[in-house]
């Protein structure tokens, strides 16, 4: 058998060095973890697992993305999901909410977080009990080079790591990219090195401001075998109350209301259920006025950008706009105040478990 090139610096109690990303649907991570599963493989000499755990392909979705790695004379025979990570991928700073994210950190673990702040702040946003937290503006970074949330992150965490060279993710990406989207590969590889070299570490012993949160199994309210007979889920397969904010990509949409002519081409053209319109007046008629976005549904697609025919429709960096100056709550939503406006975009609805207070459907762990 042959010696893995480089020596796993820890591993639990079955000789594994395990890797878990938490994302939602949009920002790469399922290829984020099949890269690191071959950078384990091909570039490191170590046997390799890497599955994903998601519900329906869309964006918006939760993803959570699972490594293992072991040496080489060592079988892996396990598939269950990660509940320790030694590096945990945190793809975006809203995902912490009710879905607890960071369960089974510990002060080994090692913590990657897409953010523009830094890793005091995030510490106290995530209620870490303890471990190294790395910050890296991914985003920023993402939008400069032309690339992916992902490729960014890729690099991050091989920094953070402490034992995966750079030169070995960036052959994997190569692998990975280079030949179906050739013209992609120099900004990816930009991506990457930049994620490696600008990502920012400070470590946090346990000093008792956050407890340790386990990993537990996600247990429903509602479920195959507890439902009553007869229930029914009001919301099934509804985004209603899904804050997309953490899977835009730097750009969103500015209305300038005043061109706009009202002719919904905004709205048929939009995936969900952004931009609200009313029954008003234009040009001295009665027609269906537009009053604007809301913008917790708002993907950053900027489909409506490209069929707007008037201009009322223009993309702008999501950084150096005001959105909610602009914002126009959902009119079919019937309440003041959404729990998603609480807790980010981890209140992403459409299964099983059931809430009296709020009355949404909440999504546990896939």
């Amino acid at each position: 058998m042959v010696a893995p090139e480089i020596s796993l610096p820890i591993t639990n109690e079955l000789g594994f060095y395990e890797i878990r990303l938490e994302s939602i649907g949009g920002l790469g991570a399922n290829l984020c973890g099949k890269i690191l599963g071959e950078v384990g493989t091909l570039q490191l000499g170590l046997n390799s697992s890497s599955f994903a755990s998601y519900g329906s392909e869309k964006k918006g979705t939760p993803v959570k993305s699972f490594i293992r790695w072991c040496n080489p004379d060592q079988e892996i025979r396990i598939s269950t999901p990660i509940t320790r990570p030694h590096l945990l991928g945190l793809f975006h700073e809203a995902l912490a909410g009710k879905v607890a994210v960071t369960a089974g950190v510990t002060e080994e673990t090692a913590i990657v977080v897409n953010t523009d702040k830094d890793p005091d702040s995030i510490r106290d946003i995530l209620k870490l009990c303890a471990g190294k937290v790395y910050s890296i503006d991914a985003l920023k970074i993402a939008m400069e080079e032309k690339t992916r949330v992902n490729m960014v992150m890729l690099g991050a965490l091989a920094k953070a790591s402490g034992f995966i060279p750079l030169e070995a993710i960036e052959e994997s990406v190569d692998n990975a990219i280079g030949k179906k989207y050739p013209a992609a590969l120099e900004g990816n590889l930009k991506g990457v090195r930049r994620g490696y070299e600008e990502v920012v570490c400070k470590e946090y012993d346990l000093d008792g401001k956050y407890e340790y949160v386990e990993a537990k199994e996600v247990k429903y309210d509602w479920g195959w075998d507890n439902a009553p007979i007869g229930g029914l889920n009001p919301h099934v397969g509804s985004m209603i109350s899904n804050d997309m904010l953490a899977i835009r990509e730097g750009y969103v949409p500015e209305f300038i209301k005043e061109k706009c002519i009202n002719c919904g081409l905004c709205d048929t053209a939009c995936p969900d259920m952004v931009y609200q319109f009313v029954p008003g007046e234009y040009r001295n008629k009665p027609a269906m006025v537009n009053l604007g976005p809301d913008y917790h549904h708002c993907k950053g697609c900027l489909r409506c950008v490209e069929v707007c025919p008037t201009q009322a429709l223009v993309a702008v960096k999501e950084r150096d706009y005001d959105l909610w100056n602009i914002h126009v709550r959902n009119q079919e939503l019937i309440v003041d105040e959404m729990e998603f406006e609480e807790v980010g975009s981890s209140s992403i609805v459409d299964t099983q478990s059931y809430e009296n207070e709020t009355e949404t459907v909440e999504r546990g762990e896939d």
